[in-house]
């Protein structure tokens, strides 16, 4: 049974920087791919960052240039490196994890296609 827990949000104001991460369990990275993932209240959940095997991560338009995600294979966790943070990034940040298909694919910014995930940390950028 995957499981996934993730930690580091907290409030900041704009311009600064979190970092969060997440650390799963029987997660391998050649099964599976694994994303971070975030929702503000009234809006739908939309993939932020995602990284496969082959460590070549995806990103969202918004975050791109300003967010990182990382992996550490040897802890098996999970890490999104968030900087110059503005209030548009408010929300509730999920680690997800989605099992390759049998060709060895993920859809990595697709929520729908993620079988597993954490419960949430919250980020709170102030203006």
């Amino acid at each position: 049974q995957v499981q996934l827990v993730e930690s580091g949000g907290g409030s900041v104001q704009a311009g600064g920087s979190l970092r969060l991460s997440c650390a799963a369990s029987v997660v391998t990275y050649s099964t599976y791919c694994m994303g971070w993932f975030r929702q503000a209240p009234g809006k739908e959940r939309e993939g932020v960052a995602a990284i496969g095997s082959s460590s070549t991560p995806s990103y969202s338009d918004s975050v791109k240039g300003r967010f990182t995600i990382s992996k550490d294979n040897a802890q098996n966790t999970l890490y999104l490196q968030m900087n110059s943070l503005k209030p548009e990034d408010t929300a509730m940040y999920y680690c997800a994890a989605q099992p390759r298909d049998p060709l060895g694919r993920c859809w990595l910014l697709l929520p729908e296609k993620y079988v597993y995930w954490g419960q949430g940390t919250q980020v709170t950028v102030s203006s």
